[in-house]
């Protein structure tokens, strides 16, 4: 091998081979220096050996070396998307709705405030209109007040004479000017009194029976267990909050006792929850969705689950009522929503969670589920690839799922029929040309990026995706599921967490009766007293009558009536 690191050593290590098909080697080996190559057969084999060595050692090199740019493009186009995430979140909308929206609001109350008491100072000086500049600015027209709240007249005293002459003064008319008042709540307590009679005759003495209550030795009237129930689930005060506020008024009722009316009041209205979850669980499709809730466990909080199960017929004028069902798991297993449906089968319109995967299941008694996916949350992933990094093909695809959602408006609350022509006719080759253009996208982009994710997540989920086409019944998005949570988490930030599973049992309850008023434009406060005063003598098999469409339907009866 001398002879080879000789020949080496004289050409300087730079040797270039001609391939193959150039058949002369001499004529593609330079050298820094005009020396001849050497006339050795070894040498030269040796010189060729070392030569390919080299190649393939730089093209290992510069192999690593690129995929290693490519890695590192990748990991930083994730931390820019991370970093942006978490500034947006720190200082983006979430933060504007919770400190800048705030002080803005503020801002303008003031502001209204300081005009309020600007023009009430110089209302006496105002004419009723001002001219300013080249324009009259009229004073905005006020809405009239409510027309069913009770009037009270305060008639203002008239002279006897007339101020100038002193002669006798006639009626013409009245100005009335109405002012907005608060009563404040006012307590009572009522007293059920059974009066005992005895027979002179026979000396037996009657009484009437006691009257039933709505909760088992408990002394609070309906009224009052509808607004705590309401306030702790509808306007999501913790019962400590509660307690504080009745003490302000002179009214004593610890937390703990609360708690009591709470728990008893959820058990009085089961027969309700149930018959609610009887009539979703009746439907052809449905919305799914779960979120998160944190329980007390023993020195921390561990993270359960509320589920929601929306039966909504009005996007496609369906007669049936809207209602949605909660309900509690301590986890997120897949074992809890299978259990859910178990005795359901249908089209289930949620999101591309792995616990569902059992259920779409061909084999599956009583019968399969076929999954309907949710396009909000498809474009979601690009919509935030789009505001935070501004990347061009997430704002076309975001651009392009936009038209089609502006065809569902155009189409909510059509007829199943008209609804699917339409979609045939429009919506069809819009999705086709949508999806061989995200494949087109998905082939030239890296896996591991994050707009290939985005494109992968909607081309997993394709067939899911596209099956509103066929199917008039079917929503795009499953908002419907995600409207029905948002009580969920807005009441997180005021109760923290759930002091068991017991109690996130009962939120489920109670989240289905609250939920389920709402959607039938049913106020769930007047609903629940007046339920809860009929519910402990009202017959079982007359249940349904109870529930918020019906019981609305019988309240609207006799004001019909009287019209």
């Amino acid at each position: 091998m001398k002879p080879w690191r000789d020949a080496t050593r004289r050409l300087g290590g730079r040797v270039v081979v001609a391939s193959a098909c150039e058949g002369v080697a001499n004529g593609a080996v330079t050298t820094p220096a005009a020396e001849p190559l050497p006339d050795d057969v070894e040498t030269l084999k040796a010189m060729f050996l070392a030569q390919r060595e080299a190649l393939a050692s730089a093209e290992a090199r510069a192999m690593a070396a690129e995929t290693n740019a490519r890695d590192q493009a990748l990991l930083i186009e994730k931390l820019e998307h991370q970093i942006a995430r978490l500034r947006h979140e720190r200082f983006g909308q979430s933060s504007e709705r919770r400190a800048l929206l705030d002080q803005l609001e503020l801002q303008l109350f003031e502001l209204k405030e300081d005009k309020a008491e600007v023009e009430a100072a110089t209302q006496a000086d105002e004419a009723p209109t001002q001219a300013v500049q080249a324009f009259t600015r009229r004073k905005p027209a006020r809405r009239p007040l409510p027309g069913h709240l009770r009037r009270e007249r305060v008639v203002y005293p008239m002279p006897t004479a007339c101020p100038c002459c002193g002669g006798v003064l006639h009626k013409l008319g009245e100005d009335v000017t109405e002012t907005l008042e608060l009563v404040p709540r006012q307590w009572k307590v009522i007293q059920h009194v059974r009066e005992k009679h005895s027979c002179r005759s026979c000396e037996k003495i009657t009484q009437p029976p006691a009257p039933s209550h709505p909760i088992a030795r408990g002394r609070a009237g309906p009224g009052l267990l509808a607004h705590v129930l309401f306030a702790k689930y509808g306007l999501h005060l913790p019962l400590t909050r509660q307690s504080v506020t009745y003490a302000r008024e002179g009214i004593e009722l610890d937390v703990s006792t609360l708690a009591d009316w709470v728990g008893a009041s959820a058990a009085t209205l089961m027969p309700l929850v149930e018959a609610v979850r009887a009539h979703v669980f009746a439907a052809e499709r449905l919305h799914a969705d779960d979120t998160t809730v944190p329980v007390l466990d023993v020195g921390r909080t561990r993270t359960a689950r509320l589920w929601t199960y929306v039966r909504d017929d009005r996007p496609f004028s369906g007669a049936d009522p809207p209602a949605a069902a909660y309900f509690y798991s301590p986890d997120r297993r897949g074992e809890h929503p299978e259990a859910h449906v178990a005795s359901w089968a249908g089209l289930m319109q949620a999101d591309a969670y792995a616990g569902y995967d059992r259920l779409y299941e061909a084999g599956r008694r009583p019968g399969p589920i076929v999954e309907a996916a949710c396009w909000a949350h498809a474009r979601r992933k690009f919509f935030d690839l789009a505001r935070l990094n501004k990347a061009p093909i997430a704002i076309e695809a975001v651009a392009r799922i936009d038209t089609l959602f502006a065809i569902e408006r155009d189409i909510n609350g059509l007829p199943p029929e008209e609804r699917r022509k339409v979609r045939h006719e429009r919506s069809r080759p819009r999705v086709e040309a949508l999806g061989v253009w995200l494949r087109e996208q998905h082939a030239r982009l890296s896996p591991h990026g994050k707009v290939a994710k985005a494109i992968a997540y909607s081309l997993n989920a394709w067939d899911a995706l596209i099956r509103f086409l066929d199917d008039g019944c079917l929503c795009m998005t499953n908002n419907a599921a995600e409207r029905a949570l948002r009580c969920i988490a807005v009441g997180r930030n005021n109760w923290t967490f759930a002091g068991s599973d017991a109690g996130g049992r009962r939120a489920a309850a109670i989240y289905t009766l609250i939920e389920t008023a709402k959607l039938s434009a049913v106020d769930p406060q007047a609903w629940l007293t007046d339920v809860l005063a009929r519910l402990q003598d009202h017959p079982a098999r007359r249940i349904a009558d109870l529930l918020p469409w019906n019981w609305k339907r019988l309240q609207q009866q006799p004001q019909q009536a009287a019209a």
